[in-house]
């Protein structure tokens, strides 16, 4: 996929490939609760329309960011993993997750308070360990 990015400004053109919510949230599914099915990111909380999403896998895929696979013993089901590419992305979701917790605190539903809990009590070692966890 040949990507057209609208100035040369590394913060552009990032946001031109992961800057729309839905990737990033496609992408924080993937990485945080180990989504990986068509119908798995369906059934997010936030409900995006299955053509956005259709939309969504396939960009990410053509940008490198996810790939896609069959699942073994059912041709039929598509598996998507992040890429190398992806999972880079890790530092910049926990950073943004940070952020709202330091600055949306009182808008956080109590599900993601331990998430959060667990990277700032120790962020390096929370990297760490979700870098072991995406490899397998």
């Amino acid at each position: 996929m040949s990507q057209k990015f609208r100035s040369t400004c590394p913060i552009s053109s990032a946001l031109d490939v992961i800057g729309d919510k839905w990737s990033l949230l496609i992408i924080r599914d993937m990485m945080f609760l180990g989504k990986k099915t068509y119908t798995e990111f369906n059934k997010s909380s936030e409900k995006i329309s299955t053509d956005i999403l259709s939309n969504r896998l396939t960009k990410l895929s053509k940008l490198g960011i996810i790939s896609k696979g069959k699942q073994e013993g059912n041709k039929k089901t598509n598996i998507y993993s992040l890429t190398q590419k992806g999972t880079e992305l890790l530092p910049i979701l926990i950073e943004i997750a940070q952020w709202s917790d330091n600055n949306l605190n009182d808008h956080l539903k109590d599900e993601a308070k331990p998430f959060v809990n667990k990277f700032k009590s120790n962020k390096e070692e929370f990297v760490k360990s979700m870098y072991t966890f995406l490899k397998n």
